[in-house]
């Protein structure tokens, strides 16, 4: 086979030259050891958890090294695109606090290893794909769709490893005369790397999270460039990352069946191959066993789910790091103030066996979290929130910030400040009865009667201008006058004794007040309900009729 005449058949118009492309796209001028990695995604619209795992996995490698992270859109699959999900994508990853320092932007390529969006980078592929010809190492391949699913309902027939390869590769050590044949009748191609691997043969390879592996070689001739000249995602890959240098390849270990063919296309190109960080899966408790989040089943696989929700930036990326790296929680618990950029991340501390999500985690971390801040900062994030999500709420809170931030600062701060909200959906329910819109009717446990003299008798003492030990001795005072008693150890060892406790005469106010049985402190949220509003709505409850 004259495989120059055959490359110039094939890509006639092709006069760049991989050297031309390598001045055109010169090593980095980085420090020693500087990490260079990216985040390549699908433009599908759905960003999920993992996007996120990935995303702060190659976000720390690169910026704690001195490196660069950019962002590579990968929109070769034309069919999977939707409209608007570069800007989704990259409006989300900048929620999460996933910053990159170049690649595609909402205002355009940003950086010289452009451009950034795959469909746009055809004439780059196409140089290597020559390249690639001239070297014997790719071949038309005009075998049709028809053809190529009885082959492969041949090869399952026949218990056989299905692909193009061996003698199923028809198209393989065809004369140039037939592909010129087939090129005149206007019949349509795929560039097909020309495999010289062996499924006999074996080596080994060593990931950065799963370890030393074992690796069968590649024996299929694995279509580069697609019928439309737009390359697969192997190609690109391989083409995309050398040219744009990248170091550390962090993807999903769902990719890792298809280590053999790059490992294969990265030497025939004559690039360095870059380090690899395959990580796996997060996965749920679903019944007595584990399985992978999924799309379809599980809503907190979407990052948009943490979004509503209202789980704070800070929060996410809080446990996605106890995620990712086992020492990350002992270094917190000696480091509870510090920024996390602070840790030393290690792609080697990753389990190789993907992680176990547990929203209860997530949960507690969040509390912990929106503790550390002061009420100044919750109510920022808070009214953002509310902005896009419960637009009622968030009028309520902007029409008297100062009242609001007084409401929020109830017990923070101080060595054991209260954590009373996990996510932002939950401040309304914890906090909505400071505003009289939302205040809910109490239920209460006792009579009528009883209720009503509490009430009456609290109402007679109460002054804003006791401090907290003086309003709480009129409480104790109250429940002493009606036969309960404030000591628990006696109501413990004898219920009967008495018809309950000052905790009680406590619920009782606070219903009347709140409507709940629980709240903030409730000498703080008379403070801050004022005289005429306690009263009132405490009026309101003995006006009720029975």
């Amino acid at each position: 086979m004259d495989y120059q005449a055959l490359a110039q058949l094939l890509f006639p118009h092709v006069t760049d030259t991989p050297e031309s492309l390598e001045e055109r796209f010169p090593p980095r001028n980085l420090p020693e050891g500087a990490v260079v990695t990216r985040m390549a995604p699908s433009p599908t619209g759905f960003v999920h958890l993992g996007n996120l795992v990935q995303g702060l996995t190659s976000e720390r490698m690169a910026h704690q090294s001195g490196g660069v992270l950019f962002l590579r859109v990968e929109d070769t699959d034309a069919k999977r695109e939707v409209p608007g999900a570069v800007e989704v994508l990259i409006n989300t990853l900048k929620h999460y606090g996933i910053h990159f320092d170049e690649g595609a932007s909402l205002d355009g390529d940003v950086g010289i290893y452009g451009p950034y969006h795959q469909r746009q980078r055809a004439d780059i592929y196409h140089v290597y794909a020559k390249q690639l010809v001239l070297q014997g190492m790719a071949y038309p391949c005009f075998s049709t769709e028809e053809e190529l699913s009885a082959m492969r309902e041949k090869q399952e027939a026949n218990k056989e490893t299905t692909g193009y390869y061996g003698p199923y590769a028809i198209w393989r050590d065809r004369s140039l005369e037939e592909i010129q044949a087939q090129l005149d009748a206007g019949k349509p191609w795929v560039l097909r790397f020309r495999s010289t691997g062996s499924i006999e043969n074996q080596f080994k390879f060593d990931d950065l999270v799963k370890g030393k592996l074992t690796i069968t070689e590649n024996n299929i001739d694995h279509v580069l460039l697609k019928s439309d000249g737009i390359p697969t995602y192997h190609f690109a890959h391989a083409v995309d990352d050398h040219l744009m240098r990248t170091t550390h390849v962090v993807r999903g270990d769902e990719w890792l069946p298809t280590l053999p063919f790059h490992i294969q296309l990265f030497k025939a190109l004559g690039f360095k191959l870059p380090k690899y960080v395959h990580i796996g899966p997060l996965m749920k408790m679903d019944g007595n066993s584990k399985r992978k989040l999924s799309k379809r089943k599980d809503p907190e696989l979407a990052l948009t789910y943490y979004k509503a929700e209202g789980f704070p930036v800070e929060a996410v990326y809080e446990y996605i790091m106890t995620l990712l790296n086992s020492n990350y929680e002992d270094w917190r618990r000696a480091n509870p103030m510090a920024p996390a950029s602070d840790f030393k991340f290690s792609p080697k501390k990753l389990n190789p066996a993907g992680n176990l999500f547990d929203y209860a985690k997530l949960t507690d971390v969040s509390k912990n979290e929106i503790a550390k801040m002061d009420a100044e900062k919750v109510y920022t994030l808070l009214l953002e929130w509310a902005q896009e999500f419960d637009a009622d709420f968030a009028r309520k809170l902007a029409s008297d910030k100062e009242y609001a931030i007084r409401i929020l600062a109830i017990g923070r701060g101080g060595k054991k400040p209260r954590k009373d909200i996990a996510t932002w959906k939950e401040a309304k329910p914890y906090m909505g009865f400071f505003y009289d819109e939302y205040l809910e009717k109490p239920v209460f446990t006792f009579p009528d009667a009883i209720v009503r003299e509490a009430l009456e008798r609290f109402l007679k003492t109460f002054s804003l201008e006791d401090d907290a030990n003086a309003w709480f001795e009129k409480v104790k005072a109250i429940t002493c006058d009606m036969g309960f008693t404030t000591d628990m150890k006696a109501y413990k060892a004898n219920p009967e004794a008495y018809p309950g406790t000052v905790a009680d005469i406590s619920t009782i106010i606070r219903q009347a007040v709140t409507g709940k049985t629980n709240s903030p402190d409730l000498y703080t949220v008379m403070q801050i309900l004022g005289y005429d509003r306690t009263v009132e709505r405490i009026q309101a409850v003995l006006n009720t009729p029975a």
